[in-house]
């Protein structure tokens, strides 16, 4: 009840506001988002694109935030792909305004992503040049986005993780896909991404995943350590810790 008050607010609020207050909203959206706050940043991001539902910048941080929220908070599989699916039509609609936008590219990336996870394998297949192609754009658009390097190592460990039946799939359905493919390649993106982002439990627990897949678990224990130091902060925290208590299960 809280949440769905607090989302009529916004709607009446920035309805009646001007440019300023929108600008206000919208700073605060950014500042939630940026904090891993989705639960509280959607009802802005939503008000927001209910004012205006053609500005980009709203349509791409939103659609980021719809594949967060689904991610984080949905229970079943249907709940979560309507959040997923609700994201892609965001981020397509972004792009189709403004190609030049990174973040647009990005979420996009992001939402096919998430699709993909629990997809069938030619669905798998289906995506995966479609979302190299979006992350190589976002990357492209802003080298410093550090989540676009964080699915563009998926990506990579992800081919290289296919069976021979996929791999068979791939080269009959798409003649192979682009270049790449390699854990050696996901480890970079993932160094990259810890780079930009230090803090960011994430990549260091898929960077460590990684090693894991490849074998290499002495280097794999000691990212995990690295990943399991870092403070709890967010749901989204709390879901990778729990991902890092299982792999440390598996490297003892």
């Amino acid at each position: 009840m809280k949440h769905l008050l607090s989302l009529l607010l916004f709607f009446s609020f920035i309805s009646a506001s001007n440019s300023q207050n929108t600008k206000d909203v919208y700073d605060k959206a950014l500042t939630l988002k940026a904090d891993f706050k989705y639960k509280e940043a959607l009802p802005y991001f939503q008000a927001l694109m209910k004012v205006d539902s053609n500005n980009v910048d709203f349509l791409a941080h939103g659609s980021q935030v719809y594949t967060r929220f689904g991610y984080l908070y949905m229970k079943t599989e249907s709940e979560k792909f309507g959040y997923f699916h609700k994201a892609e039509y965001l981020a397509k609609k972004a792009i189709a305004k403004d190609d030049k936008n990174a973040e647009a590219h990005y979420a996009y990336a992001l939402a096919l992503g998430r699709i993909n996870e629990n997809a069938s394998s030619k669905t798998k297949i289906a995506n995966a040049k479609l979302i190299r192609k979006e992350v190589d754009r976002a990357i492209e658009l802003n080298p410093k986005q550090a989540g676009a390097y964080h699915i563009l190592g998926r990506w990579h460990a992800t081919i290289a993780g296919f069976n021979a039946v996929e791999k068979a799939m791939i080269n009959t359905f798409f003649g192979g896909v682009p270049p790449g493919g390699s854990y050696d390649d996901a480890v970079k993106c993932f160094q990259t991404a810890i780079s930009l982002e230090p803090k960011n439990m994430i990549h260091q627990y898929e960077l460590a995943n990684t090693y894991y897949a490849m074998g290499k678990k002495d280097i794999a224990k000691t990212w995990l350590e690295k990943a399991m130091a870092l403070p709890v902060t967010s749901d989204d925290d709390k879901i990778t810790s729990d991902k890092c208590k299982e792999l440390k299960n598996k490297l003892n």
